[in-house]
């Protein structure tokens, strides 16, 4: 899917050295090719150096780093009658064809407040960055599923995929592009519009037996969509209740479903996987890792995600080990059963809080991780996968599903016993025919399940340093070097 940029010099100084940077770094080496625009002007090349070498002098690019995954994606900025546009991503408009950024720029041409009529109309996941005579608008879908970032300092205002190529220039303090919202930025003044994000709604009352009935037409939906135009496509699978309910659904859709099982050597999951797939009748591959693989991808995960607490490190193992060997079986798309856990109170928190602080504190933990879900875990997952040039779909994390999420009683999300999370989901899971070994399985972290915790705890021990210590300071010499 590549990655998109966008920069405006608040002093009007030429700009290009600065765009030029950032698009190398977000490369990666492995680039189809550039694209960079002014306002009025589109220039193309499958060399960044020629790029560079090329006259192209203005206050104002936007540009990006080509990486056809589809055959429908074609090479941008592309221009417009206004301007000049570059649109990393997909929106599902219906079940036919995602949009193409032709296609977008045509949209964006029709009429006015054009970039938040769309953010408001279109679900997807996407950021764009439209370059026109004097400013940049810059905006991102409503989820936050398209990792985006900005940043300024005392001349610049950037906004960029991955926050390296802001670092790349100086710019350290980053920010995360909040979802649904709009930027609007000239020579004086740097402006965010909410356009469509995530409001506090009255909790609906709803049977169980509708709340299932109105989770699955979504779900159902929200796969069709997504997998819409694809004849085969690989799943994220660990056989827990979350990634089986994808299979079971994308499996009635006209695609093969390769499932992809990673993990360390000798765990007791792989057996499950192994038993739920069979029961899906759908392929596994299963992928065996070492201590030495940890430690080998480890830098390049920091690299990647571009931090290094521990829980994102050790989610992050398993994401890339995922989507490199999705990418080797030539699989162009990958889903996860990502964002499950935080619409419908997965987390072991969210039944504590409830437990020790009652309702409403649990309420307002589930609220609360459902508006930073991108930060947590979308952005990161993401950038991995655009690594790996593979796209992710993530069906459980739409606009729909998450309004039906916040609206849902939380005794439908905890059980009325107050023992079982996720129990619309599980009684779902069970309506489908899912057999109850999966649908009842208690939920592992990731990052337990595939032992990735426990290999990180070994290596660092063997440098006598914490988990957090160990991370740390290998992030640290990793920015020294390609910084």
């Amino acid at each position: 899917m590549g990655a998109i940029i966008a920069i405006l010099s608040r002093k009007m100084e030429d700009v290009r050295r600065e765009a030029v940077s950032m698009l190398k770094m977000l490369g990666h080496g492995k680039a189809d090719g550039f694209g960079l625009a002014s306002p009025t002007k589109v220039i193309m090349d499958g060399s960044i150096e020629n790029l560079e070498r090329k006259e192209f002098d203005s206050h104002i690019l936007i540009g990006q780093v080509v990486s056809k995954t589809l055959e429908s994606d074609i090479p941008q900025p592309v221009q417009f009658d206004h301007g000049t546009l570059v649109f990393q991503g997909r929106i599902f408009a219906s079940i036919e064809n995602p949009a193409k950024a032709n296609l977008v720029a045509q949209r964006f041409n029709q009429r006015d407040r054009n970039a938040e009529t769309f953010v408001e109309e279109f679900d997807g996941n996407y950021a764009f960055g439209l370059a026109e005579h004097g400013r940049l608008i810059v905006g991102r879908d409503s989820l936050g599923l398209r990792p985006l970032y900005y940043g300024e300092n005392n001349r610049l205002t950037v906004f960029a995929s991955e926050r390296k190529a802001l670092w790349e220039i100086g710019i350290r303090q980053t920010s995360s592009f909040p979802p649904g919202n709009v930027a609007y930025v000239d020579e004086r003044s740097f402006k965010l519009k909410p356009v469509r994000t995530l409001i506090k709604q009255r909790v609906k009352e709803v049977t169980l037996e509708n709340a299932v009935a109105d989770l699955r037409r979504l779900l159902q939906s929200s796969v069709r969509q997504t997998i819409s135009g694809l004849k085969e496509a690989a799943l994220a699978f660990s056989g827990g209740l979350d990634s089986s309910i994808i299979a079971l659904l994308a499996k009635c859709c006209q695609a093969d479903i390769h499932l992809i099982f990673v993990g360390l050597k000798n765990i007791s999951e792989t057996d499950h996987a192994e038993k739920a797939a069979e029961a899906l009748e759908l392929p596994l591959h299963i992928y065996q890792y070492g201590k030495t693989s940890v430690e080998k991808h480890l830098p390049q995960v920091l690299w990647l995600i571009e931090e290094a607490n521990p829980v994102q490190v050790g989610i992050g193992l398993p994401v890339f080990w995922t989507a490199e060997n999705a990418s080797k079986m030539g699989l162009k798309v990958l889903f996860t059963g990502q964002g499950a856990d935080e619409l419908f109170a997965g987390y072991r928190r969210h039944l504590d809080h409830y437990i020790t602080y009652g309702k409403e504190n649990a309420e307002e933990t589930i609220f609360r991780d459902i508006l930073e879900m991108h930060k947590s875990n979308l952005e990161r997952d993401a950038k991995i996968c655009n690594f790996h040039d593979v796209e992710l779909r993530l069906p459980f994390v739409t606009h729909q599903m998450r309004e039906f999420a916040v609206s849902l009683p939380l005794k439908l999300k905890i059980s009325p016993n107050g023992k079982v999370r996720k129990y619309v989901l599980r009684r779902l899971a069970e309506d489908m025919g899912l057999p109850k070994f999966i649908a009842r399985r208690p939920k592992r972290a990731v990052q337990y399940s595939t032992g990735v915790t426990k290999a990180l705890r070994r290596l660092s021990k063997q440098k006598r340093q914490s988990v957090k210590e160990y991370t740390e300071n290998m992030f640290a010499d990793i920015m020294k070097r390609m910084i």
